[in-house]
Parts: C-alpha cells; sequence; structure tokens
C-alpha cells in the first residue's frame, strides 16, 4: 500500500459513489482529503466523519461543478483548511442518455459544464499549488473508446475530451513535475449506473470477467496513481473495467 503520509489531496465529488471511495483510499493511507459535493451534506458529513473514526482527516466542502467560481474556490479552501494541495481527484461527473436528436442546448451547457469545463478549471486552479510530485487524476469512462449502445453520444463526447485534455496537461506541466492522468472505469456498480438494473445485464455480458467493477476497484487504482506507483507515468489512459473495452 502506498504511504501518502503528509499528503493532501481534493476529490471533487467525493460524497459518494466512486468519490467516496476514494476519499477512504487516500485518508487510509494517510493523505489528509477536502471533497465536494453539491446535494447530499447528510452523506458528506457522515463521510468525514467515519473518517476521523479511522484516524485520518477529511474536510467536506459544498461546491456546484457547474458554478466555474464554486469549482475554483474549492481548491483555494482545500488550500487554506490544509496547508497546500499535493493531489487533485477530478471525480466530478454527470451522466447523460438519450437520443441525439432530442438533446436541448440546455442539456448540452450543462453537460459541458459539469463534465468538461469544470475539470478544466480545478485543475487550472489546483496547478497553481501543485508542486514537484502532484498529481492530477481525473475519472473519465471507457465510453471515450467503445460507445456501448445508442444514446449516449453527447456523454461519449464529453468523457473523449477528457483524453486530450489529460495528455496536454502532462505535456504543461511536465516541467514542473506535476503528472496528469485518466482513470477510464467501465461498468462500475454505482447510484448512477446500478449492477441490479434494466441496463446492467447488457454490460455484464460484454466484459472480459462476467461481473460489474466496485467503486473500491477503482479507488484502488486511483490511490496507486497517486502514490509512488504513479512516479513515472504521465498522460496515461488507464482502463479499469473487466475487460469491457478489450
Amino acid at each position: 500500500m502506498s504511504d501518502l503520509t503528509g499528503k493532501t489531496a481534493l476529490v471533487t465529488g467525493g460524497s459518494r459513489g466512486m468519490g467516496a471511495a476514494t476519499v477512504r483510499a487516500l485518508a487510509a493511507r494517510g493523505a489528509s482529503v477536502a471533497f465536494t459535493y453539491a446535494n447530499s451534506a447528510d452523506r458528506a458529513e457522515q463521510l468525514v466523519k467515519e473518517v476521523a473514526a479511522e484516524g485520518g482527516r477529511a474536510v467536506a466542502i459544498r461546491a456546484d461543478a457547474a458554478d466555474a467560481a464554486e469549482s475554483a474556490a474549492a481548491v483555494e479552501r482545500t488550500v487554506s483548511e490544509l496547508g497546500g494541495l499535493d493531489i487533485l481527484v477530478n471525480n466530478v461527473g454527470r451522466g447523460a442518455m438519450g437520443a441525439f436528436y432530442d438533446t436541448t442546448l440546455e442539456d448540452l451547457d450543462h453537460l459541458l459544464a459539469v463534465n468538461v469545463r469544470s475539470i478544466v478549471i480545478t485543475s487550472q486552479a489546483a496547478a497553481k499549488h501543485l508542486g514537484e510530485g502532484g498529481r492530477i487524476i481525473t475519472v473519465g469512462s471507457t465510453a471515450s473508446t467503445k460507445t456501448p449502445g445508442p444514446g449516449l453520444t453527447l456523454y461519449t463526447m464529453t468523457k473523449s475530451a477528457l483524453v486530450g485534455l489529460t495528455k496536454g496537461m502532462a505535456r504543461d506541466l511536465g516541467e514542473r513535475g506535476v503528472t496528469a492522468n485518466l482513470i477510464q472505469p467501465g461498468p462500475i456498480d454505482t447510484e448512477m449506473n446500478p449492477a441490479d438494473s434494466p441496463f446492467a445485464e447488457g454490460q455484464r455480458v460484454q466484459t472480459a470477467l462476467g461481473r460489474f467493477g466496485t467503486v473500491e476497484e477503482v479507488a484502488e487504482t486511483i490511490a496507486f496513481v497517486a502514490g509512488d506507483g504513479g512516479r513515472y507515468m504521465t498522460g496515461a489512459c488507464l482502463t479499469v473495467d473487466g475487460g469491457h473495452a478489450a
């Protein structure tokens, strides 16, 4: 297990699912972790208590990812409360499914604001504070390389944008010793895509392992990249999908 003692981290969208699992994984390795949430105040507070009960430190920050100012402010509050920033995990994201020709301009703007713009803004704000060994880890989707079915055109577009963003950041930040990598989960059992939903079986049979992944499995990969395992890794797209895109 990587030792992150003395490190500080910010996980966006961290009150539930993969975000909460990532908060727990980083805190278990010794990092002090701030995380954002939009509406789940009770869950956020519970997660703070869980981390504290295990001897760690977590700070909950309310921030709407669709609001540019709040996205940037979350970074500054993290630095203020934790004394710095070493690791940014861009986990926040919005799912979207529907016929391409029925998508409204409002739908498009909101999806871009959450899934792309917020990550650009948060990463820019974080880059000002990250020093040698700093990490930017973004959570995308295997939809960027394989669209599993109809109705996912705009979602796929936003997740594909993260590939270019990650590779570009790797080049721009490399001279400062800061890495940027993309984690691309496949079918993961979350509230957004539960393993017992009507759409689950079609996803399950496309995986090589024949099952959905868990949020903990994604979080373990993120923690690996955040630690010593990610020192010479940058601009990489790591697939965590049980062979769904194989």
